[in-house]
């Protein structure tokens, strides 16, 4: 098992529904440490880059409408396989079919609010982590 990090958002469904709190303490129960974390807001350009990777893909106008739509919370998380336990903890994108005790399972409404994000990959974590944070902001 290696230490690593990752990166988690709680996203403006989740932020507007007050469930910010809830998350995080879950978080803390699966013993991640919380290296950074910030509140925000993305524009659509911001969103834009950050979801790059789907532009070419039916639902990106509309991914990246509802990720500026509010406040969200940006997090790196620390710990064994942080990528692969993150994801294990958010559940499955949709809620209906993500595990019994996950939070997108315990707390998600649909594929779209599903309250969550977390990186697919380390390089994918780095990329993230690189978007929302600088160097000197990580612990």
């Amino acid at each position: 098992m290696s230490i690593e990090r990752t990166f988690a958002m709680i996203k403006p469904d989740a932020v507007g529904r007050g469930l910010t709190g809830d998350i995080l303490s879950r978080i803390h129960a699966a013993n991640f440490q919380i290296v950074a974390i910030k509140s925000t807001r993305m524009t659509m350009e911001q969103a834009g880059g950050f979801y790059a990777v789907h532009r070419e893909r039916g639902f990106f106008k509309e991914l990246c409408e509802f990720m500026s739509s509010g406040k969200v919370v940006a997090l790196v998380l620390e710990g064994e396989n942080a990528v692969t336990r993150w994801r294990y903890t958010m559940g499955a994108t949709d809620p209906a079919k993500a595990a019994e005790g996950t939070i997108r399972n315990a707390l998600g409404a649909s594929i779209q609010f599903n309250c969550t994000h977390g990186s697919d990959a380390p390089e994918t974590a780095a990329f993230e982590i690189g978007f929302f944070f600088a160097g000197g902001e990580l612990i």
